[in-house]
């Protein structure tokens, strides 16, 4: 397969033509991602404390029904592969705090405490990240040990991000 089909085949897939072109031009490493802000417990949250691991950044909205789908369904895999050097970090781009506190009530009265991954709220007062918009819920980045892109998806993961997914815990 040549360059110009791989990159197409990518972004008919759903994902970034940015993150094709990282993926596709060998030597050329993608951006390192940031993120700095407080969790939904109120504790500093700096993702490069998650240097190291496998991680997947979510980005949703607490009234997303694709998102809670997501979500669920990527707990499930964060509790099977947590001992993998995996993590998942959902950040609520709601813009009501309101919506996040509520979303957080929901965790903690549904949600056993060893299923729970952190969670930050990307309109908090001093929050930074270099995700760059986000125009689609849910939208997802899976990042590599050293916090540079594997792939992004803009809306639902699809049956071949769960096998990415896998393939880069390896």
């Amino acid at each position: 397969m040549n360059r110009r089909h791989f990159i197409q085949t990518l972004a008919l897939s759903g994902l970034s033509i940015a993150g094709a072109n990282s993926m596709a031009q060998n030597g050329k490493d993608p951006a390192k991602y940031t993120m700095q802000g407080v969790d939904m417990y109120g504790k500093k949250f700096d993702l490069s404390d998650l240097s190291g691991q496998t991680v997947l950044v979510s980005f949703f909205t607490g009234g997303c029904n694709l998102c809670a789908r997501d979500l669920k369904l990527m707990r499930e895999f964060y509790v099977g592969n947590a001992r993998r050097k995996f993590v998942l970090l959902a950040v609520n781009v709601d813009q009501d705090k309101k919506d996040f506190d509520t979303y957080n009530q929901f965790v903690s009265l549904a949600i056993p405490k060893e299923q729970r991954f952190p969670t930050v709220w990307r309109n908090a007062p001093g929050h930074k990240d270099n995700f760059g918009a986000i125009v689609r819920q849910p939208t997802h980045f899976v990042l590599n040990p050293q916090s540079e892109l594997v792939f992004r998806r803009e809306g639902t993961f699809q049956p071949d991000d769960w096998d990415n997914l896998w393939l880069s815990l390896s």
